[in-house]
């Protein structure tokens, strides 16, 4: 039980502070002010992603002694009861890492939205059909 919660706050202690970025004024200055404003965001897009490797490491040690625990099991309800969480907490875990890989393929521009500091996609140059 004690995995399990613990588990549970790293998956929602992690969550919120990758999908949501409070709004940031734009840098004034000029184009100095935002290449250093882009670099400090690539660095703590990298700080982050490094502390979301060793949790979903954690994790997966932490689901591989679970494993370990239900072969052990004899009473065979008891056994169903937690291969079923271990069954739920895999499923968790291989989401948390495809949910990492792809966030750190997609770089630190990943949260921005048009007036959040980056600039507004750039128009598309095919004409429409009139």
């Amino acid at each position: 039980m004690k995995v399990k919660s613990v588990l549970l706050a790293l998956l929602f202690g992690l969550t919120p502070p990758l999908w949501a970025q409070e709004a940031q004024a734009p840098p004034t200055g000029g184009s100095q002010a935002r290449a250093e404003q882009r670099q400090k965001m690539m660095e703590m897009h990298k700080q982050e992603m490094e502390a979301m490797k060793a949790d979903i490491e954690k994790m997966k040690s932490s689901l591989a002694q679970m494993k370990t625990n239900v072969a052990a099991i004899k009473d065979s309800a008891e056994k169903a009861r937690w291969q079923t969480n271990v069954d739920m907490w895999e499923t968790v875990v291989n989401h948390m890492d495809r949910m990492q890989k792809h966030m750190e393929s997609m770089g630190p521009g990943m949260m921005h939205h048009p007036g959040m500091g980056s600039p507004p996609p750039t128009p598309s140059a095919e004409k429409k059909p009139q």
